[in-house]
C-alpha cells in the first residue's frame, strides 16, 4: 500500500462521517449488526443491572421452573462451605457479574456467543440454608437437574470446587460425561474432618457416584505440596498434566492431549481460577504459585474448540483477596470463553433455533 493524498480521502470519503456501528467487512459486519442499534448506539457496559457478561436476565421459578427456548443457563452458585482456607468464594458469583469489560464479540473462536445463542442469567441457585453443605449440594442438584432436564446447558459460576459434584450428578445422570479440569489441584482427595463433601474431593465423589468417567478425564495445571492427596486420580485413571510440564510440552501438544482423551462424547469443562497464578489471580481461597498465566489459559480454552461441551463451571474465586478485581476479571474472560465454546458444540450450538 502507498501512502498518498488520493489514499487519505478515499479512507476520509469512507470512514469520515460514518458511526461505530457502520462496519465494511462482512464478518466483522455480522457482528455489528447484532450489537449496534440502526443509529450507531450500544448498551453501555456500566449501566443497568449487572448480570453474568450483560446477559439478558430470566428469572425462573424454582419449582416448576419454564426455561423458555434457552439454550444456555448462566446460574450463580454462591456457596463456599467447603472451603479448607480462605472462605469468600461466596462472594463470586456477584463479583463476576460486576465486571463490565467482557465480550461482546471473541475475535479468535469468531463468535458473538450471547447473540448465536439464546443464553441468560437465570440467577442463583435457590438454596435453603445457608450453613449445611450437604443440603445445599441436594439443592445444586435440583437445579441443575432441571436445567438439564429441559434440555438446556448448565454454565455455573461458584462458589468453591465442591459444588461441581452435585452439577456432574445431574449431568451424568443417565451416562456418565467425561472432564476437562483446569487446576492448581487434582480435588480428588478423600474425606476428613468427617466429610468427604469439600472442595478438595468433588471428582472422586463424582466418580464412585457413577457420574463421571475418569478415563475421560484431564486435569491441567497441576502443582503444590498436596500432591500426595491425588492418588486417586492416577488410580482411576484420570490424566494428569502438571504445571510443570506446560513450558516442556507446549500448549498446543496439551490441546490436543485433551482432546484425545474427551473424544466426542458428552464433556464437561470445570475452571478453577486457582489454576492461574496468584501474580495473575490473587483473590482466591488456596494460591499456589507458579501457576497458568491467563495467555495460556485462553488459548487451551480456545483450542478445545468443536468438543462435545454439555456444560461447565468457574469457581473460588474470593473478591475480597481480589483488590484489583484481576481475579474476578480474569473469572469473567473464562466464562466467556466457555460461553463461546458452546457455539461449536454438537450438543448446544447445532440445536435449532
Amino acid at each position: 500500500m502507498v501512502w498518498n493524498q488520493t489514499k487519505l480521502e478515499e479512507l476520509r470519503a469512507k470512514f469520515a462521517n460514518n458511526h461505530g456501528g457502520e462496519i465494511f467487512d462482512p464478518d466483522f459486519r455480522k457482528v455489528a449488526d447484532k450489537i449496534f442499534s440502526k443509529t450507531g448506539t450500544r448498551l453501555a457496559p456500566y449501566a443497568g443491572v449487572p448480570t453474568f457478561l450483560s446477559a439478558p436476565y430470566m428469572q425462573v421459578a424454582a419449582d416448576e421452573p419454564d426455561f423458555g427456548n434457552l439454550q444456555v443457563a448462566i446460574t450463580g452458585v454462591p456457596m463456599d462451605l467447603g472451603v479448607t482456607n480462605r472462605p469468600g468464594s461466596r462472594f463470586g458469583p456477584r463479583a463476576l457479574r460486576a465486571i463490565e469489560r467482557i465480550g461482546p464479540y471473541n475475535h479468535v473462536l469468531g463468535t458473538a456467543p450471547l447473540f448465536d445463542l439464546r443464553a441468560a442469567d437465570i440467577g442463583d441457585v435457590p438454596f435453603q440454608s445457608r450453613y449445611r453443605l450437604e443440603l445445599s449440594h441436594d439443592d445444586i442438584e435440583k437445579r441443575i437437574g432441571q436445567i438439564v432436564e429441559a434440555g438446556v446447558a448448565p454454565l455455573c459460576v461458584g462458589g468453591d470446587h465442591s459444588i461441581t459434584h452435585p452439577i456432574l450428578k445431574a449431568l451424568g445422570k443417565k451416562q456418565p460425561v467425561g472432564l476437562i479440569h483446569i487446576d492448581a489441584h487434582c480435588d480428588t482427595g478423600g474425606a476428613f474432618d468427617q466429610t468427604k463433601f469439600h472442595h478438595g474431593g468433588p471428582f472422586r465423589n463424582a466418580v464412585l457416584d457413577g457420574v463421571l468417567d475418569p478415563t475421560r478425564t484431564v486435569q491441567i495445571g497441576i502443582r503444590g505440596s498436596a500432591e500426595y492427596l491425588w492418588e486417586f486420580s492416577y488410580e482411576s485413571g484420570m490424566t494428569v498434566i502438571h504445571a510443570e510440564e506446560v513450558t516442556g510440552m507446549g500448549m498446543s501438544a496439551i490441546i490436543e492431549r485433551a482432546k484425545q482423551v474427551v473424544g466426542n462424547a458428552p464433556t464437561y469443562l470445570s475452571f478453577d481460577v486457582d489454576s492461574l497464578d496468584p501474580s495473575f489471580a490473587p483473590g482466591t481461597g488456596t494460591p499456589e504459585v507458579g501457576g497458568l498465566t491467563t495467555r495460556e489459559v485462553l488459548q487451551l480454552i480456545r483450542g478445545l474448540k468443536g468438543i462435545n461441551l454439555v456444560g461447565g463451571d468457574v469457581v473460588e474465586v474470593a473478591p475480597q483477596y481480589d483488590a484489583t478485581t484481576n481475579t474476578a476479571h480474569a473469572g469473567a474472560q473464562v466464562l466467556f470463553e466457555i460461553l463461546s465454546l458452546m457455539v461449536f458444540s454438537p450438543s448446544i450450538g447445532s440445536k435449532a433455533s
